[in-house]
């Protein structure tokens, strides 16, 4: 088993009442693919982010890749971390970074230390980089600084860097919302290929609603923080989609001021902060 959540609570934060996971259980088998689905705040980062063990319970439990995260040491579980890659929406990739020292920190978590410096200044294998920059087209990308990249670029680029990890869970958080319809379905192809290649379990969040019915055998549907609907795409209707991303009066109402999910903008990359 790749995860498993039993009764899982998450807070914004003990000064807030308001839960951004609340009583989410959850069995996901290594290799499996699914997409969580729901409106904005249905608490779909929070879910990636506490697989991730990025963020700790408040209540119910965890286990990630046959381990209890929250019952090991700080260095158990940034080991167990290194198995995992967490791609933000937002890629966290310094902007006078050369993109390939960019992609390369990929495997940061298989290198010692010196040889992380030493790539810091001579890209340790810039072949492997160029590879995955190819798979989606940015191999010309190779030598340029990050911050000359578009948005849709970026975040290409970030998903570069799951390429060249040997994480064995994908965790990946809107990796299409800058991209236009023929690179969406090519990035969605090539995370689906890549996770099949290694059997490594492949959970993404997507506001495409029809990309994740189109690409993915199992859908989840999040909204206040709460599992609605987890079924075989088949079995997933459109009424089904309509209930999941109706909003009530009262919704409408304090979703003005409403706190971001947590976690939102940050991550690791294969257990690199």
């Amino acid at each position: 088993m790749s995860f498993e959540l039993r009764g899982v609570t998450v807070r914004y934060s003990p000064a807030l009442p308001r839960l951004a996971l609340s009583d989410v259980t959850l069995s996901i088998a290594q290799g499996e693919q699914l997409a969580l689905i729901g409106p904005s705040g249905a608490g779909k980062t929070t879910l990636l982010h506490t697989l991730a063990f990025a963020r700790s319970i408040d209540g119910g439990s965890l286990r990630a890749l046959d381990a209890e995260p929250w019952g090991l040491s700080s260095s158990g579980r940034h080991a167990l971390r290194a198995r995992l890659f967490l791609a933000p929406q937002t890629p966290p990739l310094p902007p006078r970074q050369r993109v390939v020292t960019a992609v390369l920190a990929g495997r940061l978590p298989q290198w010692s230390l010196l040889k992380a410096i030493t790539s810091l200044f001579k890209p340790a294998d810039p072949q492997a980089a160029y590879d995955a920059l190819s798979r989606f087209n940015l191999q010309d990308k190779l030598y340029a600084r990050v911050d000359r990249l578009s948005g849709g670029e970026r975040q290409r680029c970030s998903l570069a860097r799951l390429l060249v990890s040997n994480a064995q869970a994908l965790l990946v958080d809107e990796p299409l919302s800058a991209l236009d319809p023929a690179l969406a379905q090519q990035t969605l192809d090539v995370l689906r290929q890549e996770a099949r290649a290694r059997n490594a379990t492949l959970v993404c969040s997507l506001h495409q609603v029809e990309l994740a019915r189109a690409h993915f055998p199992r859908i989840v549907g999040l909204r206040n923080g709460r599992v609605v609907f987890d079924a075989p795409r088949d079995a997933v209707s459109d009424q089904m989609i309509a209930a999941l991303y109706q909003q009530s009066d009262r919704e409408a109402q304090v979703s003005v001021g409403e706190e971001p999910e947590i976690g939102a903008g940050r991550g690791f990359a294969s257990g690199c902060y």
